[in-house]
């Protein structure tokens, strides 16, 4: 069953170049989207998931201050990198 979706004219037009950038459709693009895009629950449930792996395969124990560091880290370097890309040019 098709529905409509009501988006102002300057959304309609981004999906539109969007969906011909990837040689796709807008309802297509917009299915892709829905399918690949995590809830908030699901998020969870995947953290959730991952951290009981990592602690059974490898001894490692995930906690809320853990991931806030290595995010903390990754965003440093990726801030670096940038930093030295832009020094190179």
């Amino acid at each position: 069953m098709d529905t409509t979706i009501k988006v102002d004219s300057k959304t309609r037009d981004r999906l539109a170049v969007l969906a011909e950038a990837r040689g796709t459709t807008m309802r297509r693009l917009i299915e892709e989207f829905a399918e690949s895009t995590l809830t908030p629950s699901e998020l969870q449930e995947r953290a959730a998931h991952t951290a009981d792996y990592l602690a059974e395969h490898f001894g490692v124990t995930v906690t809320d201050e853990s991931s806030i560091e290595v995010l903390r880290n990754v965003r440093g370097q990726v801030v670096a990198h940038y930093a030295a890309e832009q020094g190179a040019a």
